[in-house]
């Protein structure tokens, strides 16, 4: 097996909830810490005169792919920040299906040593009894997603805000345990291959920012990879919760907890 390892993390930041700089210095600090070479964000707004993720990526010269759903009234949407060039993006808006939210899918193809790494980043509905939902938009994610893998590529990696737990039906999905309209897939659920079926709540009310929701903790927030392949990259190595404490003020850094992994290629 190669001993070529990636660090990618993924966070809902939030969009810019107070206190925005005061959180920012904290995600800036634990991705300098951890040394991410690939960050995946949503809840990222972008409008003129400002560009979260361009915040985050300038100080540490990262490239970056933002997309929003085109008739979206907020300015937000979702990016992936690379170390290496980012030499394709695009946005895709997912499926309502009779709802009001408009969500999207942004893929990238990054540009790593080791040879080109399609990327995909998205958020999806949020409320709990729209699973029905997130069912049509996760088979639409796979099929975006797929459309950009060639069988030379890195395994692609998969990340955000799934707004699901990991033993709904949508989520199954992507782990291979169920079909949706015929068709199936697999995606490694890093946190799972490392941590069996340890919690790891995302959304948690020990976060004061996601306390006042009521809503009870799970795990919404993943990092997947498409492998091992048949050259067996894309292995999940380690993983654990990034993100996910307060500095001596009680801020904390976003009202998720993201997720950091590390994959072998």
């Amino acid at each position: 097996m190669s001993p070529r390892t990636l660090t990618v993390a993924t966070l809902n930041l939030w969009n810019i909830s107070d206190p925005w700089p005061a959180r920012r210095a904290l995600i800036d600090a634990a991705l300098t810490r951890h040394d991410v070479d690939v960050l995946f964000v949503q809840e990222c707004l972008r409008f003129e005169g400002f560009d979260q993720a361009a915040e985050l990526a300038a100080p540490r010269g990262f490239e970056l792919a933002f997309g929003a759903h085109g008739e979206s009234p907020y300015p937000f949407g979702n990016a992936v920040l690379s170390r290496w060039p980012v030499t394709l993006a695009e946005v895709s808006p997912l499926p309502r299906v009779g709802t009001d939210e408009n969500r999207s899918v942004t893929v990238a193809h990054v540009a790593t040593p080791w040879g080109r790494l399609p990327c995909a980043v998205t958020h999806l509905n949020w409320r709990l009894d729209q699973g029905y939902v997130r069912e049509a938009q996760v088979a639409h994610v796979v099929s975006v997603l797929d459309a950009h893998c060639g069988e030379a590529d890195l395994p692609a990696l998969l990340a955000g805000d799934f707004n699901a737990e990991p033993d709904s039906d949508e989520m199954r999905y992507l782990r291979g345990l169920r079909t949706l309209n015929g068709r199936s897939t697999y995606f490694n659920d890093c946190w799972r291959t490392v941590n069996g079926a340890l919690e790891g709540a995302t959304f948690s009310r020990r976060n004061p920012y996601a306390a006042v929701c009521r809503e009870p903790d799970r795990r919404l927030d993943y990092v997947f990879v498409k492998g091992p392949n048949s050259r067996y990259e894309g292995y999940p190595i380690a993983c654990e919760l990034i993100f996910d404490t307060p500095d001596a003020d009680g801020v904390w850094p976003s009202d998720h907890f993201g997720v950091l992994a590390t994959i072998g290629l």
